[in-house]
Order: structure tokens, then C-alpha cells, then sequence
């Protein structure tokens, strides 16, 4: 990705004209998407200079600088706290004129030229050399390039390296991504808007086509997904509606399976219709219900969550993507309750995976977002509407999910290992009529979970040897977690679905979707697993 920059006059870098460069802007004007190619130890070839006196267009040097270590420190207040596009991005793009006078060229200038001269160039290996140099003279925000983190063996470094310290677009020598707080991205003359509106410059433009930050947020994700590109929203409910609308055409028909998110099923049985958008709805163990419809709709889509809510049905990703492709129809896996960590969509066969970053992603219960990975092709469909249709996240809830995801693997895997025991704790207690969790034996797609996850998820739901108010005085005897409608942060958190999520409906509409009055859902959170196993025994002893 990029974004304009503007120069700032020569005499900011009056004070500095001693200084060495140790920053590496990427100079190439290359296209959205392209990667800047950074190496430690590459040679620069004559061909890396660009004409005009050592200057490219608007007077910015081709010479990759050296500061200091404490360059950034002898800024502005206000230019170090925005350590990006908008603070140290902005002078390294400014003319280094070091005194020369005005229209003779720079010491440094002078140095390009007889660098330029030579054939090649050693480079030092502390530094990193972009090559390439835009006519624009603008600084160009490059992304980065996920495959240079393919040394590192585990989720969890990728979960807190991948999008920033190998590659992060903002250029800034803070530990932490900086947030771009801006709205609107400018241009210095109407000749490089014309550029860009015709491809020769790359920009973000407006606050809803993109932001630095949020590119890290997704840059992240798509790492560790192992996917091509991820497109961000402000929540989990607005990535659905956005891909649904994206890749079901009008008229289309698409598959779902019973076990979701009420809110998705609605938008599905309600919103879609008026589309002329049909769906067919199967149970997730359904392979001859999903071929079925294959075989009698020109089904665009088949969309389904793996473990489900709220009873953790596992689906076959491999087995229905097979199928789905066999008939051109396209497999997006909503796999918020397993996470990236337990479970690898895309490399399972789907086309697609979204996740409700509100939940495990962020993992504090600040902040609400939804992401989309997978190819570029598809998720560029998807990013097309998604920006005409709005929902963009505001680059300090990006923030906030790149923070939370540093400890995501720490987090899941004390939560995979609370939820399995407690969900053994739970399925021997008298007290405690039945357990759903694909972590247990008894569980009906348990062989399918240990096939394609690692973890099974800090979720379990269970129904108590009682009635809708013998539930509901367990659950409030309950003293750690909190009564609420999510799950995956820090905090545990319970539910009753009958109240929380169907209350609206009757006691026999609810059994339609399986919502018995006794059902629990409980998401644990980081808290010690003997302090909530002994809540949780004390609150069933209660009833």
C-alpha cells in the first residue's frame, strides 16, 4: 500500500546536515500492492539513481540516508508522536539541500552522481536499500512481505512479528505501530492526482479505501492464515453481510448450515430474499444435503461456521470444499470459535475464512472488528463493495486487535486447555444433564476436530439438570465470569442463550433452533482453571 507524502522545506534538515540516514523509505513509486524488495547486503546498480542531477522530480534525493540512532528523538513532539506517513516520512521526503544554494545541486546530490557513475556499489549491511525511484517525488508506503517471515516456525512468533518488524509499512524506528489518525490523504499538485486516478501514483486516498495501520492489522492476519490478502471491517456481523453481498449474485442461491449466529441467519432468512437470494440450510454433518443442493441450485456459495454457536458442530472443510469446487461453488469458513491457532482454513481446502476479530483476535473485550482472508482475487471483490458500503475500522481499533493478537497464542492455549478440562469437569457432574465440546469423546464430530484442529477452542457449552430458572440461579451464583454476549477475551464470560440471544421468541421457537432453556454457554477466559473450576462446582452445588 501507499500514500502520499509532502516535502518539507530544506531548511528543517539545516540542523542535520551532518547527519546520517539509517531510515529506508521505499522511493520505487511502485503499485498498491507491490512490495518494496529490501535486502541487507544488495549491491546498488547505476540503474537504482535516477536522472536530473541526483534528483528525482520534486527535488528528493535517490541517496538512501543515514541517521542517527537518536534522529527520531530530535524531531518535533508532535513529529514523533505521528512516526509515520505523517511525521518522519514527510522529512525523509524533503530536499536535502545541506546549504547549497537554491538550483545547484546538494552534497548529497553530488554523491548520487558520482555514486552513479560506478557500476556497483557495496552496501553496508546494516542498511537496507529499496530499490527503485519514483519521478513523483513522493514517499511511498510499502507493505510487507510475509514471505520474509517464513523463518519463523511457530504461530506464535508470527502472531507478534508478522506485518511489523519485518516489513512494516510506516516508516518509523518505534517497537509499536503507530496510529495514523487521518481521515483524508492529500495530494501535492493536480498533476499527481491525475497520476494517480490513472495509476502512475499510489495512494490511499480517503479514510475508507485505507490506513497504514490497519494495513499491519491485516497484513498480520493474513500471515498467519497463510493467506493472500485480508480485508478489515468494524465488525464480525458487517465482514458476513459484506461477503455475502460481494459473491452471491442477485437471484443466487447459497448453502448454510443450521447451528450460527442468530444475527446471520436472520440477515440470511430476512435480508438476503429481498435480493431474490435463496438459501438452502443443512445440518453440518450434512454432506449428502450439501451435494444435494449442489446438484439442484447454481449455488454461488456455501458459508458456514467451524466449531458453530453455540454448539461447536464441526464441519468437514475439507470434504465440502472438494465437493463445492467440483461444482463451482465457492467455501467460506467463519472459524472465530477455533481461531487461526486451532485451525487452518484455507489450508484445509476453503476458499475463504472470517473471523470475528471482536473475539479471540483482539481477546480483551475492547474493541470490535471482523476480517475476510484469502486470495486476492476474491477478497479484491469483496474490498470493492466493502468500500463503497462503508463499515471501515478506525485505525485505533486496529491498534488495539495488532496489540491483542501479540498474545493470542498465549492466551489460546491456556484457554484450550481450561475449556477441555473443565468440559470433563462438567460432563461427570450430576448436576450437569449434557456437554458440547469437540474436545470430547462423546462429542459427534470429535474424530473430525482432532483431523483438522490443533486446539478445540476455550468455548463449552452445556445443559443444566434443570429448568430456565433453576439456569438462571446457577449462573448468577457464578462470581468471576461476566453475563455477557461475547466470548474469547481475557475475562470468562457466560451466557444463557434462551435469554440472551432467543428471548424475543417463544419457549417452542426456540426449540426449533435447538435453544433449550437450560443451555449455557460459557467462554473461559486467562483466569486460573482451579479458581473457576471451584466457581463453577460452587455455583452448581447451589441449585
Amino acid at each position: 500500500m501507499a500514500v502520499s507524502s509532502c516535502s518539507c522545506p530544506s531548511r528543517l534538515f539545516n540542523v542535520y546536515s551532518s547527519f546520517e540516514c539509517r531510515s529506508d523509505p521505499d522511493f520505487s513509486g511502485a503499485s498498491i500492492g507491490d512490495k518494496p524488495r529490501v535486502g541487507s547486503t544488495r549491491r546498488v546498480t547505476s540503474s537504482f539513481f535516477c536522472t536530473g542531477g541526483g534528483i528525482c522530480g520534486g527535488g528528493l534525493s535517490s541517496l538512501i540516508f543515514r541517521f542517527p540512532p537518536n534522529f527520531v528523538r530530535q524531531l518535533s513532539v508532535k513529529a514523533r508522536r505521528n512516526c509515520s506517513n505523517i511525521g518522519v516520512a514527510q522529512i525523509v521526503a524533503a530536499s536535502w539541500s545541506n546549504g547549497a544554494p537554491s538550483g545547484s545541486p546538494s552534497s548529497a546530490a553530488a554523491a548520487a552522481q558520482a555514486a552513479a557513475a560506478a557500476a556497483t556499489v557495496p552496501v553496508a549491511d546494516d542498511v537496507a536499500v529499496v530499490e527503485g525511484c519514483n519521478n513523483n517525488g513522493s514517499v511511498q508506503i510499502g507493505g510487507s512481505d510475509n514471505s520474509r517471515t517464513s523463518f519463523l516456525s511457530s504461530d506464535g512468533s508470527i502472531t507478534v512479528h508478522a506485518g511489523e518488524r519485518l516489513g512494516r509499512g510506516i516508516v518509523t524506528d518505534a517497537i509499536t505501530t503507530p496510529v495514523v489518525n487521518t481521515s483524508a490523504y492529500f495530494f501535492k499538485k493536480s498533476q499527481e492526482l491525475i497520476d494517480f486516478k490513472e495509476k502512475r501514483h499510489t495512494s490511499f486516498e480517503y479514510g475508507r479505501y485505507g490506513n497504514p495501520t490497519t494495513v499491519v492489522m491485516e497484513e498480520k492476519i493474513s500471515a498467519l492464515e497463510g493467506a493472500e490478502s485480508t480485508v478489515i471491517m468494524a465488525s464480525g456481523m458487517c465482514a458476513s453481510t459484506v461477503m455475502l453481498m460481494a459473491l452471491v449474485p442477485a437471484g443466487g442461491h447459497l448453502v448454510t448450515t443450521t447451528d450460527c449466529y442468530r444475527k446471520t441467519r436472520i440477515f440470511i432468512e430476512t435480508i438476503l430474499p429481498k435480493m431474490g437470494i435463496s438459501a438452502t440450510v443443512i445440518d453440518p454433518a450434512d454432506v449428502d444435503g450439501l451435494e444435494a443442493a449442489l446438484n439442484n441450485n447454481k449455488v454461488s456459495l456455501f458459508f458456514t461456521e467451524s466449531p458453530t454457536n453455540p454448539f461447536l458442530r464441526c464441519v468437514d472443510i475439507e470434504k465440502v470444499s472438494k465437493l463445492c469446487h467440483s461444482k463451482g461453488a465457492i467455501v467460506c469458513i467463519d472459524g472465530t470459535f477455533a481461531t487461526p491457532l486451532n485451525q487452518k482454513a484455507l489450508t484445509l481446502g476453503a476458499d475463504l475464512v472470517l473471523h470475528s476479530a471482536t473475539k479471540f483476535l483482539g481477546g480483551h473485550n475492547d474493541v470490535l472488528a471482523g476480517c475476510i482472508s484469502g486470495s486476492e482475487k476474491l477478497v479484491t471483490e469483496i474490498r470493492t463493495l466493502h468500500h463503497v458500503l462503508g463499515g471501515t475500522l478506525n485505525p485505533n481499533a486496529a491498534y488495539l486487535i495488532i496489540r491483542g493478537m501479540k498474545t493470542l497464542h498465549l492466551r489460546v492455549q491456556q484457554q484450550n486447555s481450561t475449556a477441555l478440562r473443565m468440559a470433563k469437569v462438567l460432563e461427570a457432574h450430576p448436576r450437569v444433564r449434557r456437554v458440547y465440546y469437540p474436545g470430547l469423546p462423546s462429542h459427534p464430530e470429535h474424530e473430525l476436530a482432532k483431523q483438522q484442529m490443533t486446539g478445540f477452542g476455550g468455548v463449552v457449552s452445556f445443559e443444566v439438570d434443570g429448568d430456565l430458572t433453576t439456569t438462571i440461579k446457577f449462573i448468577d451464583a457464578l462470581k468471576i465470569p461476566y453475563i455477557a454476549p461475547s466470548f474469547g477475551g481475557c475475562e470468562s464470560i457466560v451466557d444463557q442463550p434462551a435469554i440472551m440471544s432467543y428471548w424475543d421468541l417463544s419457549q417452542a421457537e426456540r426449540r426449533k433452533y435447538g435453544i433449550e432453556d437450560n443451555l449455557v454457554r460459557f467462554s473461559f477466559g486467562v483466569e486460573d482453571f482451579e479458581d473457576l473450576k471451584a466457581d463453577v462446582l460452587q455455583a452448581l452445588e447451589s441449585i
